[in-house]
């Protein structure tokens, strides 16, 4: 059994994956697993994955599987997820890279702390310029409840920390069923993901390390194409919102999982722009019938607690479209 498996999904990417290949083999381990997953890419990104498979084969093991058809990043990683032998894992996106050695002092610190998961802050990288995102969780090195860090509701916390490549997983976690994604979610695959995490595992803790680096704003991701695509948050929110009401703190937990959907649903309305004009009224059609679908009391009391233009835009689509008349 490898020590650890990083999954790495590539999809047209071939100005980037020779950096994030060139930070893998910085830091590779004999005892290391790279699981590249090649979302059928149609540049010339899989002659980049033949070669770099072989010469990583060297120095580390390789797994390279190639999809027959796109299936989107969730799906990716759960192909990488099935075949991946660790006794931990990690992900990286194909067009970012890590620091040499981070994945050695990742796998340390969890040994050491000895618990289901950790998660690290990360550097975002747009053009030129750096800046270092934080872990939302104040306590370092410690191991914790993830359930405690869902709250409080009005405030960021640990599941608006989405970065699922910013940390390393037991697994334990795996054979739970906890680290698959839903099947299909293009965009937003990562929230679901990041709840469940945080309601069904036991114990975590953030260490400071700062190993990763992301690279934002690039020209061929969904969360710069006003694609339908990204109307997939509204089932990945749908998700949270049913299976956050099923959990045993509902009465707690749901007004998080209400006011991060409205606040996801109001920056899409915000930036509706962007998309074709019948993605446009897509959007709003299926913002306002989830507004309808939202337990209503709940909904009533976010909407009273947010700022007014984002509260505002959303009670302007419920007005318009009559969502959340007599739902109870």
């Amino acid at each position: 059994m490898p020590k650890l498996s990083v999954i790495v999904p590539f999809c047209n990417v071939r100005q980037y994956a020779p950096d994030t290949l060139r930070s893998l083999r910085a830091n590779a381990r004999p005892d290391f697993e790279f699981v590249l997953v090649d979302d059928h890419s149609e540049d010339e990104t899989p002659a980049i994955l033949e070669r770099a498979a072989e010469e990583l084969s060297g120095v580390a093991q390789v797994r390279h599987i190639r999809h027959d058809k796109n299936e989107g990043i969730a799906t990716a990683r759960n192909t990488g997820l099935d075949a991946a032998r660790g006794e931990y894992l990690a992900f990286l996106d194909g067009d970012d890279w890590l620091a040499p050695d981070h994945l050695t002092e990742l796998v340390a610190s969890i040994e050491r702390l000895g618990c289901d998961f950790v998660r690290t802050d990360h550097v975002r990288v747009t053009g030129r310029a750096r800046t270092v995102h934080r872990v939302p969780v104040g306590l370092r090195d410690e191991v914790l409840d993830p359930r405690d860090a869902i709250l409080p509701a009005d405030r960021t916390t640990s599941v608006d920390y989405v970065t699922v490549w910013a940390g390393v997983y037991h697994r334990r976690l795996l054979e739970r069923g906890l680290l698959h994604f839903t099947e299909g979610l293009r965009t937003a695959e990562d929230r679901p993901w990041t709840w469940k995490l945080h309601r069904e595992a036991e114990s975590f803790a953030v260490v400071g390390l700062l190993g990763v680096f992301y690279r934002r704003d690039v020209a061929s991701s969904l969360t710069r194409i006003g694609d339908v695509r990204q109307l997939d948050f509204i089932r990945a929110f749908d998700q949270i919102v049913e299976e956050t009401a099923a959990d045993r703190d509902a009465g707690r937990l749901l007004p998080k999982a209400v006011r991060q959907y409205c606040a996801i649903m109001a920056h899409h309305l915000a930036e509706e722009d962007k998309f074709e004009p019948a993605v446009a009224g897509r959007l709003r059609e299926m913002s306002a019938a989830a507004l309808g679908r939202l337990p209503q009391d709940v909904l009533g009391e976010v909407l009273a607690t947010m700022d007014m233009e984002r509260s505002a835009r959303l009670r302007r689509l419920r007005r318009r479209t009559g969502a959340g008349k007599g739902t109870a």
